[in-house]
């Protein structure tokens, strides 16, 4: 098994890890293996972009056919002076 030294740890912090574990019967060492293999179990959601998110948002609402008109020959540019 593998052992970290946490530094810096802010004194409530502490209080209140002592108080859990004393809450559940527990060394503070125990409480905190447990908080922490709790946190990496959680699965990540995957990620996605802002285009994914908002088209997972309103595509309940239906689409929007659109009539798209035939492209015309481009026009002469402007001339200037």
């Amino acid at each position: 098994m593998a052992s970290i030294t946490i530094r810096n740890l802010d004194d409530g912090v502490k209080a209140r890890l002592r108080q859990r574990a004393a809450g559940h019967g527990r060394s503070m060492e125990e409480e905190a293996r447990l908080i922490l293999a709790h946190a990496v179990e959680r699965e990540a959601p995957p990620e996605r972009g802002l285009g994914t998110a908002l088209h997972a948002l309103f595509k309940p609402l239906g689409g929007v056919e659109l009539d798209i008109p035939a492209r015309e020959p481009m026009g002469e540019p402007p001339r200037f002076g």
